[in-house]
């Protein structure tokens, strides 16, 4: 009875969560660790680093994060088991109810349902880079951002331009013969300047 005690309020009790304090360099370290799992398909490290992030960055109790990671895990291999836009759109109620979660605890009213199309929608650009233009996954990075800490895109685009040249990279050394460890400290490097460029956006 305790320990469904203990879950309940865990998972019902009220939390807040003051988006803009993140910590950019924490949120850099976890990201790069969790695109290193997403590609070798480590799905139990990227749960367990994405529970990590929810916890230190977002405030949510240990039960609660669990369940959170959960759905954002599950909306990753969902899309990338697909193959086309029909496919993809799979993930969206998983990123629904990912963004629901974090609206609940969040000081930032944003628009859960666009944060998840949004989401979604970078994800494809990003799958389907090659027959994009150049800068299109740069803006739907930065949109995304600017959902989800109410700012002007165009305060948002440096953080994306370096988000997005991490991901090129680690995009274009996999096709290439793999990607090394000095890319991924390069890749890595790269996230800790985009999440520091975009604290300081929303800040400003």
């Amino acid at each position: 009875m305790l320990a469904a005690a203990y879950v309940a309020y865990d998972v019902l009790a009220p939390r807040h969560s003051k988006m803009r304090d993140f910590n950019p360099d924490e949120v850099a370290r976890l990201e790069t660790a969790m695109w290193r799992s997403y590609y070798d398909r480590k799905q139990v490290a990227l749960y367990s680093q994405m529970t990590e992030l929810l916890r230190s960055q977002y405030n949510l109790p240990l039960v609660r994060s669990n369940f959170v990671a959960y759905e954002a895990a599950r909306a990753a291999f969902v899309f990338k088991d697909g193959h086309n836009r029909t496919d993809y759109e799979k993930a969206l109620p998983n990123l629904v109810s990912f963004y629901t979660s974090i609206r609940k605890v969040s000081d930032i009213p944003f628009d859960i349902d666009r944060a998840a199309r949004l989401e979604l929608e970078w994800w494809i650009i990003h799958r389907e880079r090659k027959t994009h233009k150049p800068g299109d996954l740069d803006r739907a990075l930065a949109e995304l951002a600017a959902e989800l800490y109410r700012v002007p895109v165009d305060q948002a685009m440096e953080h994306a331009r370096l988000r997005a040249e991490a991901m090129t990279i680690r995009d274009n050394k996999a096709e290439n013969g793999g990607v090394t460890e000095k890319d991924w400290a390069k890749i890595d490097e790269l996230l800790h300047e985009s999440w520091r460029s975009l604290k300081q956006a929303v800040q400003s």
